[in-house]
């Protein structure tokens, strides 16, 4: 187990590490106790997390590369989760955060695929190249014969969410897509006044109106979702208003009192309605 903080070079640099059935892991299991809502993202980000198994890069840029988590335990995982963090997608904020999500989530018996890539303020960020990382990324998804035809769910945090909603309108061969209090909407989005919508108008490369055919490119509203999308959201969401929450042909879940930050924070009731959506999204 490991505290919170950067992970070691010879982890984040060391290359393609080998990924069979026996990395499934042996750790102990990590105890989030139950949080109130409205969780801050100190608390996150102060949480343990497991090693993951391996890092494996999507890319020849140190920033295309996922980080592979394991259940505890050498049977089969139903599903694996591709999941993209959020962060306003500046690079101010990085894959670390959800570092305790995916312990969980694989805690749960999943195999989760964590993908870092290049944000705002990267070289190579921004429209349209963050979201060609995001691509390739998912489509590295299968790092050997082990997960072949494993059922695959893509999974986004906020502006990660956007991210998921668009590459999951792209692929019908996956199971689902989920939205953790994800950005819909980034035309609207980006004319509010928060700081992080204000970031929306870095990553695009200019208001709506100076960039238009890129922001209708880029907007997950306009398009047809993947037909088993679920969009969970908090209604004290006060990062991303609970107006994004809904797009045609998608399911909208809203749990009550939940703030942005309690879907990467497993000790919260709304990581509990996430656990039960994965396993309702892989009903047959």
């Amino acid at each position: 187990m490991s505290a919170p903080g950067t992970l070691s070079k010879s982890l984040m640099f060391a290359g393609l590490l080998s990924v069979s059935t026996t990395l499934f892991a042996a750790e102990n299991t990590i105890a989030y106790p139950a949080v109130e809502s409205v969780v801050p993202f100190s608390s996150v980000t102060a949480l343990n997390y497991a090693t993951p198994a391996a890092m494996i890069p999507y890319g020849s840029d140190l920033l295309q590369f996922g980080l592979l988590w394991l259940p505890p335990s050498e049977r089969r995982p139903p599903a694996q989760i591709v999941l993209i963090h959020g962060g306003c997608w500046l690079n101010a904020y990085d894959i670390q955060h959800t570092y305790a999500l995916s312990t969980a989530l694989a805690q749960a018996g999943y195999a989760v695929w964590s993908l870092e890539y290049r944000r705002t303020g990267d070289n190579g960020g921004g429209w349209p190249w963050t979201f060609e990382d995001i691509k390739a990324g998912i489509a590295h998804v299968h790092p050997t014969e082990n997960f072949v035809e494993m059922p695959t769910i893509v999974m986004g945090h906020s502006a990660g969410g956007h991210l998921a909603l668009l590459a999951g309108a792209l692929d019908s061969q996956l199971k689902g897509v989920v939205g953790l209090g994800a950005i819909t909407d980034i035309v609207k989005y980006s004319q509010g006044e928060g700081s992080c919508q204000s970031a929306a108008q870095q990553f695009m490369g200019g208001t709506f109106e100076n960039r238009t055919n890129d922001y209708h490119a880029a907007n997950p509203v306009g398009k047809t979702p993947h037909p088993n999308t679920v969009l969970l959201h908090g209604s004290a969401d006060e990062i991303v208003p609970i107006e994004q929450s809904a797009i045609a042909g998608a399911k909208t879940v809203i749990v009550e009192g939940a703030g942005h930050f309690d879907w990467t924070h497993p000790g919260s009731e709304a990581f509990q309605v996430l656990l039960q959506t994965l396993e309702d999204m892989l009903q047959p």
